[in-house]
């Protein structure tokens, strides 16, 4: 029986709704939620989701600006443009977009982001508490997998989770939540990566397998357990053999894996949709934390 298609966009938009109450609720108050993006040098991709951002912004009503600094930005110019934003009312929320050029260093830019404007969850502080369970802002892909499967019904609890991918934002942070103890976590994670021998092995025993590699239909259908849940985090561009068109794919063999799965997530229209909603209600928890609420 072919899997059930966790709609992301749906749930996305049913989150957004929950999100307008609170920022009008914030708007009683004389608040407007704040986010600002800082964006160096012009990469197309990165534009592209800013602009995604900017449009979930004006549909729940945040007030968003985008920094743009230029491509030969130093650290010092990174690093005062990150402490004016710090010190700037208005702005609730600060999210540095990566990469940054190769001669920026992120993990002290991250660092500099004030840890109660860091609602991308990348500043060592919030990190940190992260791990140790205890209230902290977390990166908003992982957090919209756990949302996700929160609102579809998919208890991690008891669970073996195989996360496939370790990075800083999306499988280390993932791993962190889900082996929490307590209410849609409490999973057994495995984490696996480039230095994992047998990979189909382990994949193949995953009750909620997550790709978050980067590769694009690297998971086939012959690596995932019958029944299992697959949820789909990579986003790749590749020509169309048909069109010569250029589409977007997942770390997943969608076609095939469906079929073997009881639920899996598109790209697109999966992960990345309730990706940004996340990051916005982060956002408006930071303004009602800055408000007492």
């Amino acid at each position: 029986m072919p899997a059930q298609i966790i709609d992301g966009r749906k749930i996305a938009e049913e989150i957004q709704e929950e999100l307008k109450r609170r920022a009008a609720a914030l708007k009683e108050r004389g608040i407007t939620p704040g986010l600002a993006a800082i964006l160096v040098g012009e990469d197309p991709g990165a534009l592209s989701y800013l602009r995604q951002i900017e449009r979930s912004c004006g549909a729940v009503g945040i007030h968003y600006e985008l920094v743009k600094l230029p491509q030969e930005t130093t650290q010092a110019e990174l690093l005062a443009t990150i402490r004016k934003l710090n010190e700037d009312p208005k702005f609730h929320g600060i999210i540095l977009q990566m990469p940054l050029p190769k001669h920026l260093n992120a993990l002290e830019a991250q660092s500099a982001i004030a840890p109660e404007k860091d609602v991308d969850g990348t500043n060592p502080v919030n990190i940190g508490k992260l791990l140790l369970g205890e209230e902290a802002f977390c990166p908003s892909t992982p957090l919209g997998v756990v949302e996700l499967m929160a609102r579809s019904n998919i208890d991690p609890g008891g669970k073996r989770v195989v996360i496939c991918g370790r990075s800083n934002i999306v499988g280390k942070p993932l791993m962190a939540m889900l082996v929490q103890k307590k209410k849609g976590a409490n999973a057994t994670v495995t984490v696996c990566h480039t230095g994992t021998k047998d990979l189909a092995s382990i994949t193949r025993e995953a009750d909620i397998l997550v790709a978050a590699m980067g590769s694009a239909h690297a998971i086939k259908a012959d690596m995932v357990k019958e029944g299992a849940v697959v949820i789909d985090v990579g986003v790749n561009a590749v020509k169309d053999p048909e069109t010569g068109k250029t589409k977007l794919v997942g770390d997943v063999d969608f076609d095939a894996v469906k079929e073997k799965a009881s639920a899996i997530t598109p790209v697109p229209g999966g992960v990345g949709p309730v990706t940004t909603a996340m990051l916005i209600a982060n956002t408006i928890k930071a303004a009602e934390k800055a408000a007492g609420m």
